[in-house]
C-alpha cells in the first residue's frame, strides 16, 4: 500500500493529553493518583449559561448555522471585546469555531504556505508548533529564560525573523508558564512585527485570568498598524468553564476571517448550535461567575507556589495569570530514585507518577526540558495533597 501523508505522519499526539489519559486510566484502576495535568477548571459551568443552553434546545434551535457561526454570537464577541478590551470589531470581523484550538488552527491555515516560517516562543503550549507542521510551514523556536520571565525580548523577535518569517503567535497569559506581557513589552515585539511585515497571531484565551491586580493588555489594542495583521484568538472554554462546550472565536482583519471561514464551511461546519446560543448567555450575562472563580484560582495559585518554593531541589516563578506553574527541576536531573536515574524531565515526570502517585505534564512537550508544568485547576485539597507527595517523593532522590 502507498504511504500515508508525510505531513499526517509528522504530527504528535499532545503530550499533556496523553498524561490526563494515563492518570485517568490509573484511576480506573483504582490508583490513589493526583492529577496536576489537564487545564480544564474543575468548576461546573454556571448554572444560567447550562440554561440557556437547554433553553436553545427548547426552543429547538438544533438546526445547522452559518459555517462561521450565529450573528447573535459574534455580536456577543464584539461586545465582550470591547467591554474587557477595549476592542472595536464588527460581525465580519468574528469566526466563531469548535474551541480556541481550532482558531488557531484556521489562523495559520489562512496565513502560512508550505516552507513558511512561524516564529513560537518557547515554552509554548504543545499544539503550537503541531499546527504550523499540520499546515506544512516550519515552526522556529525561539527560546526565552527563567530569568527573563519566560517573555521573548524584541530583539530575541527580530533575531528569529527571517525572509521566511510569515507570523508570530503569541499567548498571553501564557500555557504553559502563566507569565503575561505588559503593554510595554507588547509595544515593543508589535514594533518588531511592523518593522519586519509579519502577522500576529494573539492566544489571549486566558484574559480573564490575571492576578494581584494586574491589567491584560491585548496587543491588538495598541493601534489599527497593529490590530491590521493581527488575529485574536479567544473563548469560552477557561473563563467560563465550558471546556466541553467546544466555542471557541477569533477577530481579525474582514479578509482573513473570510478566508478562515471558508476553511470551516468545507471541514467542520459550525459548531453545535444550542452551544453557540449557551456562549452568548456567557459573554452577555453576568460575569460574577468569572470573578469567584479568578479568586479561587489565584488563592490556589498562591498556596501551590509558596509550597514549591520551599522544597528543597524544586521551584518555580510566580504566574501572573493562567492557572499553571512551570516548576524547575535543574537541580533534580543528574539523580536518582531507587536506583533510576533523573535523567530528562519525562523521566521525573514517569517517576513521580509511578512512585509519588502524583501526574504533572513534563516541560519536553513545551520546549522547556528542565521543568514541569502543574495546573491549579484542581482544588485545594488535591493541591495539599499533591505537594505533600511531592515533598516525599523529593525527599527519596539521591
Amino acid at each position: 500500500m502507498k504511504a500515508l501523508s508525510k505531513l499526517a505522519s509528522g504530527v504528535h499526539a499532545s503530550s499533556t493529553l496523553a498524561i490526563d489519559a494515563l492518570y485517568k486510566s490509573m484511576k480506573a484502576q483504582g490508583i490513589d493518583v493526583v492529577g496536576f495535568g489537564a487545564g480544564e477548571p474543575d468548576f461546573p459551568t454556571p448554572d444560567n449559561i447550562k440554561e440557556a443552553g437547554i433553553r436553545a434546545l427548547h426552543e429547538n434551535k438544533t438546526k445547522y448555522t452559518p459555517a462561521s457561526g450565529i450573528v447573535e454570537l459574534k455580536r456577543a464577541v464584539c461586545y465582550r471585546m470591547k467591554e474587557d478590551c477595549g476592542l472595536d470589531y464588527q460581525p465580519e470581523n468574528v469566526l466563531i469555531a469548535s474551541g480556541a484550538k481550532h482558531n488557531v488552527y484556521l489562523a495559520v491555515r489562512a496565513l502560512v504556505d508550505p516552507g513558511d516560517e512561524v516564529v513560537i516562543p518557547a515554552p509554548y503550549w504543545v499544539s503550537y508548533s503541531e499546527i504550523v507542521l499540520m499546515c506544512g510551514g516550519v515552526p522556529v523556536v525561539a527560546q526565552t529564560r527563567e530569568t527573563d520571565e519566560f517573555k521573548l525580548t524584541p530583539e530575541e523577535l527580530d533575531a528569529a525573523i527571517t525572509e521566511k518569517t510569515k507570523c508570530v503567535i503569541f499567548n498571553s497569559p501564557s500555557n504553559p508558564t502563566g507569565m503575561m506581557y505588559t503593554k510595554e513589552d507588547l509595544r515593543g515585539l508589535a514594533d518588531v512585527c511592523i518593522k519586519r511585515d509579519i502577522y500576529i497571531i494573539a492566544d489571549e484565551i486566558y484574559y480573564k485570568l490575571v492576578y494581584d491586580g494586574r491589567e491584560f493588555v491585548s496587543i491588538a489594542a495598541l493601534g489599527e498598524d497593529v490590530k491590521e495583521r493581527t488575529i485574536v484568538i479567544n473563548g469560552v472554554s477557561k473563563s467560563y468553564a465550558m471546556t466541553g462546550w467546544r466555542i471557541g472565536y477569533s477577530l481579525a482583519p474582514a479578509a482573513i476571517t473570510k478566508v478562515m471561514s471558508n476553511f470551516v464551511s468545507h471541514s467542520t461546519g459550525a459548531p453545535a448550535t444550542m452551544a453557540q446560543w449557551a456562549a452568548v448567555e456567557a459573554l452577555t450575562g453576568p460575569q460574577d461567575t468569572v470573578e469567584t472563580m479568578r479568586q479561587a484560582f489565584e488563592e490556589r495559585r498562591n498556596y501551590m507556589v509558596q509550597r514549591c518554593n520551599a522544597i528543597e531541589g524544586v521551584s518555580c516563578l510566580n504566574p501572573e495569570g493562567a492557572f499553571y506553574i512551570m516548576m524547575n527541576i535543574s537541580k533534580v536531573l543528574g539523580r536518582q530514585v531507587d536506583g533510576e536515574v533523573i535523567d530528562t524531565c519525562d523521566k521525573f515526570a514517569q517517576l513521580l507518577l509511578e512512585k509519588g502517585l502524583v501526574a504533572v505534564v513534563p516541560g519536553s512537550g513545551f520546549d522547556a526540558p528542565n521543568y514541569v508544568r502543574w495546573s491549579y485547576a484542581t482544588s485545594m485539597e488535591n493541591i495539599r495533597e499533591g505537594m505533600d507527595r511531592l515533598e516525599k517523593f523529593l525527599a527519596t532522590v539521591r
